[in-house]
């Protein structure tokens, strides 16, 4: 467990994108954060002249990490924190010129060292292979002078691939795990090709049973994980209500878990090919001292919804003692030509997304949509009542084109009297969902913005007001789907979301389909203060003292750092409605995702 502390210097935005980010380090690793409460050692995290770290623990009590502007996406976090963790950058290796070749001329003066490669007693490959699409690689550019790459790969495909900052790799994770021994997290992931079907049973007390199938008459052809791709593989567990008589019901359990945290997020895909009034239910058998044989509690059931299609469900469960998870099939009263099917379930303790937004037939929008024309999402509700939705130019900007542009805006809802203006302090999670079916392999592409009610734009008048403020009062009125009106306000995102080369990678795109989680919180919390703000010094010389410490092996580094480590008011408000000339979009900053304004990188060197 590492000790850490958020300085108030942090943007409230950076805070809950490090926050989320030791969630991915609790989801695909036995890494854990916690607040510092008198350690010693601890992480500092604060907001520098840049991004950067040191690499692991250098036993010196307050150990400074900084998340500065336009620092704060999630893998830019994740890259940081591996330093802290002890990892270099992936073109340090000693293997390197076998990879890529460094471009010497077309590098910054003084930017030079950045690009030094060290041996094996300074950077372990662990004995993993190199990997082009490490979070730990620098882009083709990174301190370039002009726009020529300073890094070529000796495979040209993955020229484009290094300097991804979406999230770990594989071989991140791969490394990770190795360094500190990890065995074992609190996870599960099943895509039913195994005949022991992940652990579970047949539960007592159903008069039907649950199949392992690959296909069935009525519906779903395939399974979801391969989608009819791979011969002799491609399961899934089916109830069928095809047959047998109304009320039939039969039982799927999980194996047993132990959970370390209070909430758990079960995903599954689902495809009901049954009758209207079919029905699946999900229950956690619990298991305490006073019900040592396990006591249920029904969760959720979900009938009736789209049918012919897998759909992905997300369903939060708050457990804290030892359960298993237990899907219920029953048997409706209609006529059905199939039954209930599940795939690709996983069991993690993170929060669930608030909202599921899958984009149909995305290869053909992507194909005929012009450049500039923008989709809109619905409209969702947060938890406290504020609409919002997501705007995208999936083929980009004019001016930005092959590039996936996201914009996130609050819109008018049924709550707005009730709520503070201009919005204070929500932050959204706009997630394009890699959809590999194991959650621990999955890189998904997250951005994080946050409203902050003090920010001003100008309007097409000149006028001056609050960007986050009542959309009825700062929106464009628009029209639905279905034909209802509604203000939409200006948006905010980035027109460099994802590439499309990126977005045709990995599993972004499957089944033709693309799915976005969405989020909007309330981070006000972040607001407080861990500790008091030292006085004010000279970051700079701060900076230039930690290139001048002393030189240390990974080894060292991992087994020290394991040392440290492991063990606004709301008041009345006159509306004024007006119809815009046009509707507005604000820019995040390009982040820096290489980070090297890093003084880390030369701290090994000697002095």
């Amino acid at each position: 467990t590492v000790p850490y502390v958020l300085d108030s210097s942090l943007e409230i935005n950076a805070k809950g994108v490090i926050l989320k980010a030791f969630e991915q380090y609790r989801l695909k690793t036995c890494i854990d954060f916690k607040l510092r409460d008198g350690e010693p050692n601890y992480i500092f995290v604060f907001k520098g002249s840049g991004c950067y770290s040191k690499v692991g623990n250098r036993r010196m009590g307050k150990q400074e990490l900084s998340i500065g502007a336009n620092c704060d996406s999630l893998g830019t976090v994740e890259h940081e924190f591996l330093h802290a963790l002890g990892f270099w950058h992936e073109q340090s290796r000693s293997d390197r010129d076998d990879y890529v070749t460094i471009v010497w001329d077309q590098i910054k003066e003084g930017k030079e060292h950045n690009f030094n490669s060290y041996d094996e007693t300074v950077s372990s490959s662990l004995g993993v292979p190199y990997d082009y699409g490490s979070v730990m690689h620098y882009s083709k550019t990174s301190f370039s002078k002009a726009s020529e790459p300073t890094i070529v790969t000796k495979i040209p495909e993955f020229l484009d691939v290094i300097g991804q900052r979406m999230e770990f790799s594989d071989s991140d994770l791969l490394k990770l795990n190795r360094l500190y021994n990890c065995t074992s997290t609190f996870l599960d992931s099943c895509h039913f090709e195994e005949p022991n079907i992940c652990g579970m049973i047949q539960g007592d007390g159903g008069n039907a049973k649950w199949a392992r199938v690959q296909m069935v008459e009525g519906g779903p052809e395939t399974d979801y994980t391969n989608m009819g791709q791979c011969q002799g593989v491609g399961f899934f567990m089916h109830f069928s209500t095809a047959t047998g008589t109304q009320g039939d019901k039969a039982y799927l359990e999980s194996r047993l878990f132990h959970p370390k945290r209070r909430s758990q997020c079960l995903q599954f895909y689902h495809y009901n090919s049954g009758g209207v009034d079919d029905q699946l239910n999900i229950w956690v058998r619990e298991y305490t001292v006073k019900n040592p044989k396990g006591a249920l509690r029904l969760i959720q059931k979900i009938s009736g919804g789209l049918q012919g299609s897998w759909e992905l469900y997300h369903v939060l469960l708050n457990v804290s003692d030892k359960f298993r998870v237990v899907f219920e099939g029953v048997k409706g009263r209609d006529t059905s030509k199939g039954g209930l099917s599940l795939d690709d379930i996983n069991l993690s303790e993170t929060q669930c997304p608030q909202y599921t937004w899958r984009i149909r037939d995305f290869t053909r929008l992507l194909a005929t949509t012009p450049a500039g024309s923008k989709t809109y999402s619905p409209r969702f509700l947060s938890p406290d009542g504020y609409s919002f939705q997501i705007g995208f130019n999936i083929k980009g900007l004019k001016d930005s084109p092959n590039k996936l542009a996201v914009y996130f805006h609050l819109t008018s809802g049924p709550k707005d009297d009730k709520l503070q203006w201009p919005c204070p302090w929500r932050q959204a999670s706009m997630e394009l969902m890699d959809q590999n079916p194991d959650i621990q392999h999955r890189m998904n592409n997250i951005r994080m913005i946050t409203t902050d009610p003090t920010k001003t734009s100008t309007d097409s008048m000149g006028n001056v007001e609050y960007f986050w403020d009542d959309p009825r009062k700062v929106g464009s009125l628009v029209t639905d789907t279905d034909g209802s009106k509604f203000y939409r306000g200006p948006g905010y995102g980035t027109s460099n979301y994802i590439t499309h080369n990126r977005l045709k990678s990995r599993s972004f795109i499957k089944g033709d389909d693309v799915i976005f989680l969405l989020s909007l919180d309330d981070v006000t919390g972040l607001w407080k203060t861990q500790i008091r703000r030292p006085e004010i010094r000279d970051l700079r010389l701060e900076i230039d003292d930690a290139i001048g410490s002393s030189t240390a092996t990974v080894a060292i580094s991992v087994f020290v750092a394991a040392a440290m480590f492991l063990g606004l008011a709301v008041g009345a408000m006159v509306y004024v409605r007006r119809r815009r000339l046009m509707e507005r979009d604000g820019e995040i900053e390009p982040e820096r995702t290489d980070g090297c304004m890093f003084p880390y990188t030369s701290f090994l060197l000697p002095h």
